[in-house]
């Protein structure tokens, strides 16, 4: 009986049926359709809606920061810039650490090269009074002659004041002043900036 009952509770009554059919075929106007309409759309549950995720509404906010690649340029190595997204941090150090891990990665662009060693690790980077000072593995000082040396320091130096190209920057290997770099002794007079570099030295 109780299965009966919500079967009649479901179905739509035939006397309110036949009722607004007949009102269609003798009026023939508007008012009856529309009604038609109206009363079929009440008999119909609203469709659920899926509520949107916190992350669809708040997108995961970025920031962009350029690390720097050796490239060959008519000729002659130059030292260019590759903009990266990170996700979005509070703090400019963890921007150049993300910076830093990703030239320390290699390039992804085929066409540009790095002289870093592989194997080379960030020890740190921080933002200090007297400059940016950034700490790598002793890795970092293998291999190559002077121009190799020449451009792997290009590559810290201009990475590491992305952020502000007047920056001083103080490259450091295993937590020491790098003073001379390679075996051809290239004397890096500390702090760094890409201006007196420049000057300096040639790629």
């Amino acid at each position: 009986m109780q299965d009966q009952h919500q079967q009649e509770v479901r179905r739509v009554p035939l006397g309110l049926v036949a009722g607004l059919s007949a009102a269609l075929l003798t009026a023939g106007g508007g008012a009856a359709w529309i009604a038609w309409n109206s009363f079929m759309s009440s008999q119909i549950p609203p469709a659920p809606t899926t509520p949107k995720s916190s992350q669809a509404l708040q997108p995961t906010a970025e920031e962009k920061v350029q690390v720097y690649w050796l490239n060959d340029v008519n000729n002659r190595i130059e030292v260019v810039p590759s903009s990266i997204m990170l996700e979005k941090v509070d703090k400019p150090s963890e921007i150049l650490e993300g910076a830093f891990k990703s030239l320390l990665s290699g390039p992804a662009d085929p066409a540009l090269t790095t002289t870093i060693p592989k194997g080379t690790e960030l020890r740190g980077v921080a933002l200090e009074a007297d400059g940016v000072h950034v700490d790598l593995s002793k890795e970092f000082t293998a291999g190559g002659g002077s121009a190799s040396m020449t451009g792997r320091v290009a590559q810290i130096l201009y990475t590491a004041s992305s952020l502000d190209p007047a920056s001083k920057v103080w490259i450091e290997v295993e937590g020491k002043p790098l003073e001379v770099l390679g075996g051809e002794g290239i004397v890096l007079d500390q702090p760094l900036t890409r201006e007196n570099f420049e000057e300096d030295f040639a790629l």
